[in-house]
C-alpha cells in the first residue's frame, strides 16, 4: 500500500483553516419521502430518521434508520430499500439491527442507539457502523462491525488518545457525527491510517447542568466543529478492536456562514470524486434553549458540502457558501423538530447517487446528488 505523506505542521492551537469558498460542482435534487413512521408501531411513534445505508451481498440496498419510540428512546432498524424503475420509493422493514442493550447505551429517561453511519472498508472486508450511544453520561460515539449486514459485533465506545497539544481529554466530552473514510489515507505522520470525522462538543450540561462548558485552552472556536482523528492501518489489521482507538486529532472545519453559525457536523461517509473527497455536512442556525441534548424549537438544519484534499483530508480545498439543500417542503418544516434536513447516507443505484436524509426529525427523504460542472471545466479546479 502506498499513501503519499503530506507536509504537516504542529497542530498547536486547534483552529480551523481559512475558509475556501470555491464553487462546489455538485447539487442536490429532491426525489421524495422514502420512509415514514408505521401507524400503530410504538417503536416508531416519534419518528424514523437519520439512516445509515449499505449494499448487501445480493446487491440490495439496505437502510438502517434510527427508530424513535415513545419517550425519545431509539433503536437502529433494518430495512430493504424498494427500488422502482431505478428510483428508491419505499422500504420493506426487516426488524432491528442494534438494540440499546448495553449499559453505556441506556440513560435514565432518554437513551438508545442513534444516528448510525455505515462505511464499507474494503481493506477490512467489513461494514463499519458508527453510532451515538446515548447513555448515562449523554451522547458517546461507538462502533459496531459486520461482514454481512445481518449480524453486528459491537467493539464498544470510541476511545480518543490523550494528546498534550490539545490540553484536554476528548473522552470527557460528548461527541457525535462520527464517520469513517472508506479507504486508508495519510495520518499526521504519513503512516497509512483509517480516519474518522467527528464532532466533539464542549458541553457537559447533560450531566452538570449548572456548569459552564469547559472549553480546552487550545480550542480557538468553541462552536461544535468537524474534527478528524486517525488509527494506523497496521494496528487495525492486527486487531479489529483497535479501530476504536483514535489519535492525531485535528480541526477540519468550523462554522463559517450564517446558515451554519451554531454548529456543523459530518454527514455520510466522504465520497471520492475527481476534485478530492466530497463531504456533505449539516449546518445549524437559530438558537438553542436549555440543554443541547433535547429537541429544539428554534433551530434550522441545512445541507452543505466541502471538498477535502485527498493527500491530506484535514485540509479543506473548497466549501459551499450557500446550502445545497434547505428545509422547504412540509415534510422538512413540520415534525418533531421543525426545519431539519440531515444527510446521513449515500448509495449509488443504477448509476445515480442518492442521498438519504432525516426530515424534521420524523421522516426519511431521498435526494439525487448531481454534478453541475464537468471535471476540469472550472478553472478553480485546475491544479
Amino acid at each position: 500500500m502506498t499513501v503519499a505523506r503530506p507536509p504537516r505542521e504542529d497542530p498547536g492551537t486547534m483552529h480551523a483553516p481559512a475558509v475556501a469558498t470555491t464553487a462546489i460542482p455538485y447539487a442536490l435534487r429532491r426525489s421524495g419521502v422514502l420512509m415514514s413512521p408505521e401507524p400503530g408501531n410504538d417503536a416508531e411513534a416519534e419518528g424514523v430518521i437519520n439512516p445509515a445505508a449499505a449494499r448487501d451481498d445480493s446487491g440490495e440496498v439496505r437502510l438502517f434508520p434510527r427508530m424513535v419510540a415513545t419517550g425519545n428512546f431509539s433503536r437502529i432498524g433494518d430495512a430493504r430499500v424498494v427500488v422502482e424503475d431505478g428510483v428508491p420509493t419505499g422500504v420493506e422493514r426487516r426488524g432491528v439491527a442494534l438494540q440499546p442493550d448495553r449499559i453505556w447505551e441506556r440513560g435514565s429517561g432518554h437513551g438508545g442507539t442513534e444516528d448510525p453511519r455505515i462505511t464499507w472498508i474494503a481493506e477490512l472486508g467489513l461494514h463499519v457502523m458508527t453510532y451515538v450511544a446515548f447513555g448515562p453520561t449523554g451522547p458517546r460515539p461507538a462502533i459496531a462491525v459486520s461482514a454481512d449486514l445481518a449480524t453486528w459485533r459491537r467493539l464498544g465506545p470510541i476511545q480518543f488518545d490523550y494528546e498534550d497539544a490539545l490540553g484536554a481529554d476528548l473522552n470527557v466530552y460528548p461527541n457525535k457525527d462520527v464517520v469513517f473514510f472508506p479507504e486508508p489515507i495519510p495520518g499526521p505522520d504519513g503512516v497509512p491510517s483509517f480516519a474518522a470525522l467527528h464532532r466533539p462538543m464542549w458541553d457537559l450540561s447533560f450531566v452538570r447542568p449548572d456548569d459552564s462548558a469547559p472549553v480546552p485552552p487550545s480550542v480557538e472556536d468553541p462552536r461544535p466543529s468537524i474534527w478528524i482523528s486517525y488509527v494506523p492501518v497496521a494496528d487495525v489489521l492486527a486487531d479489529i478492536a483497535r479501530i476504536v482507538r483514535l489519535g492525531g486529532h485535528r480541526v477540519v472545519a468550523a462554522p463559517a456562514f450564517a446558515w451554519e453559525e451554531l454548529k456543523i457536523g459530518a454527514g455520510p461517509a466522504p465520497l471520492r470524486v475527481p476534485e478530492g473527497w466530497l463531504l456533505l455536512h449539516h449546518g445549524v442556525s437559530g438558537r438553542v434553549e436549555g440543554s443541547a441534548f433535547v429537541p429544539q424549537r428554534h433551530v434550522r438544519y441545512c445541507v452543505g458540502a466541502m471538498i477535502l484534499d485527498p493527500a491530506d483530508p484535514s485540509r479543506v480545498l473548497a466549501r459551499s457558501e450557500h446550502p445545497l439543500l434547505e428545509p422547504e417542503t412540509a415534510d422538512e418544516t413540520d415534525g418533531v423538530v421543525a426545519n431539519v434536513v440531515f444527510p446521513t447516507a449515500i448509495e449509488e443505484i443504477d448509476g445515480v447517487s442518492y442521498v438519504f436524509y432525516g426530515m424534521a426529525d420524523y421522516r426519511i427523504g431521498v435526494a439525487v446528488l448531481e454534478r453541475t460542472a464537468q471535471a476540469g471545466e472550472d478553472a478553480a479546479w485546475s491544479r
